[in-house]
């Protein structure tokens, strides 16, 4: 199936008096998209990136700090606080990776797609927080990792597939990550001291994403019948399509 490009972002860092000012890094907006029956999701609701900073520059376009911030990170990724703290958002840390317990990792042979399996089966419970906290949100929601690709593609997309947004659209989004590979080195290298990360983390792989959206699919009742399965309220997805499809 070809898959393509629907929207840019901007990224990359300005220099002004001096004095170098990065935007947060593979952010964008996750409206726009025409839904299956042809409803557009709402723009100004629902944004991605990698790990922000409370210094960066973020487009005037955007609403700026969102409402609520869901960071998908572990225990051991965080720093003293959160970035956005002081901008006044109210920080949800809902850590995708961190569900997993001892003895579970002969589960993953070192691909992404066994990465995002895992995420599948042993944090469902956490993606359906993630679900809630968006459709009852007032205001906008910024949904992050620490690339804003991995973690933060498996939540976007089944947001996306429970607003009836088709595949080809969903993987566009996550393609578009590629676009920001230098900003989210950059990110990721000023978070860390300079360490660098191996070259694998920054693979976009949207067949591991299919095969996650696959498994949604395949449950009975297809992704709502997972995500009433995982735990989730019928009346959730009710409030998450009122309040993104127009």
């Amino acid at each position: 199936m070809a898959i393509r490009q629907r929207r840019s972002q901007r990224v990359g860092a300005a220099l002004y008096d001096g004095v170098v000012t990065v935007h947060v890094p593979n952010l964008r907006d996750v409206g726009g998209v025409i839904n299956d029956d042809g409803r557009r999701v709402r723009s100004g609701l629902l944004l991605r990136s990698a790990l922000p900073a409370a210094d960066d520059l973020v487009p005037e376009d955007f609403a700026w700090p969102p409402s609520v911030v869901l960071d998908l990170r572990s225990p051991l990724e965080l720093l003293e606080g959160h970035p956005l703290d002081s901008l006044g958002a109210r920080v949800v840390n809902l850590p995708l990776l961190d569900t997993l317990q001892p003895g579970q990792h002969h589960e993953h042979d070192g691909t992404l797609a066994s990465l995002y399996r895992q995420v599948h089966n042993h944090a469902a419970h956490l993606l359906v927080d993630l679900v809630t906290e968006i459709a009852d949100a007032d205001g906008p929601v910024l949904v992050h990792c620490a690339a804003g690709k991995d973690r933060t593609g498996i939540a976007i997309a089944l947001v996306l597939r429970l607003l009836d947004v088709r595949h080809e659209e969903v993987l566009a989004d996550y393609l578009l990550t590629e676009q920001a590979a230098v900003a989210i080195d950059r990110r990721l290298n000023r978070a860390h001291d300079g360490s660098g990360y191996p070259e694998a983390f920054y693979l976009v792989v949207p067949d591991a994403l299919t095969e996650v959206m696959d498994m949604w699919d395949g449950h009975p009742g297809g992704v709502e019948g997972w995500f009433l399965a995982s735990g989730g309220e019928p009346d959730v997805v009710e409030r998450l399509r009122e309040r993104f499809l127009a």
